[in-house]
């Protein structure tokens, strides 16, 4: 397999040169802005929050894969943007269950596993719906069903996680618009998608970090 194979997936692209997608790239800097405002919150809150200071890690490592995959767009940089993604969304489904539902560490893990298998099993379905946006779509449900499930449990965590549900999903339309939308927009969507994604990146973040956590006694869970 060539990694260096050039990609063109967004309408915003129209050569090879590294800055044909301007504000695609430029756009990541608001996945950097929510991993600092996030970090800024925990230190806030006293650091020492291990689960949160990595979910913040892999957002700020998302908007640099990203930044690479719409200046390169090659094959590398395809796996620079999707791999960040991918371990986020198991990383805080995990962190979610541990620290919201008070789960052990092994039935957070086998619903974590459930849950990655279930969304593979699914990936065809959903990309013949949705296309590339499709792999997006288990994640969506997952913040809209641990919300739901913590109305009465922790108001504050599920108004917060509804919150970054609400958020995502015009975040998700407008991924999927960009190439329907190519022809009377020619800059495209996707860069819209990167804010609104940062958003509900930061609104998960802060969720988490507001949170009590396991074995801390004597902090109250904070509203989001």
């Amino acid at each position: 397999m060539d990694w260096t194979a050039p990609v063109d997936a967004y309408c915003e692209r129209v050569g090879p040169a590294f800055w044909a997608e301007p504000l695609n790239a430029v756009s990541n800097a608001a996945f950097l802005i929510a991993a600092v405002a996030a970090w800024q919150l925990l230190r806030r809150r006293g650091g020492g929050d291990f689960p949160s200071l990595l979910l913040i890690l892999l957002v700020a490592a998302i908007g640099i894969g990203s930044f690479l995959f719409h200046t390169f767009a090659n094959r590398w940089s395809a796996l620079a943007d999707v791999i960040p993604i991918a371990v986020f969304i198991h990383a805080y489904l995990f962190v979610a269950l541990r620290r919201f539902f008070g789960l052990p560490v092994w039935p957070s893990l086998g619903i974590v596993i459930a849950f990655a298998l279930a969304s593979a099993g699914a990936g065809g379905v959903l990309r013949a719906a949705f296309g590339s946006t499709g792999g997006y779509v288990p994640a969506f449900l997952a913040m809209a069903a641990t919300g739901l499930a913590l109305y009465r449990r922790n108001p504050p965590a599920s108004r917060g996680l509804l919150s970054a549900a609400c958020v995502f999903l015009p975040s998700m339309a407008l991924r999927m618009a960009d190439a329907p939308l190519c022809e009377s927009w020619p800059t495209g969507t996707h860069f819209l998608w990167h804010a609104f994604n940062a958003t509900t990146l930061y609104l998960l973040l802060r969720t988490v970090i507001l949170a009590d956590r396991p074995g801390r006694s004597g902090v109250s869970v904070q509203k989001c």
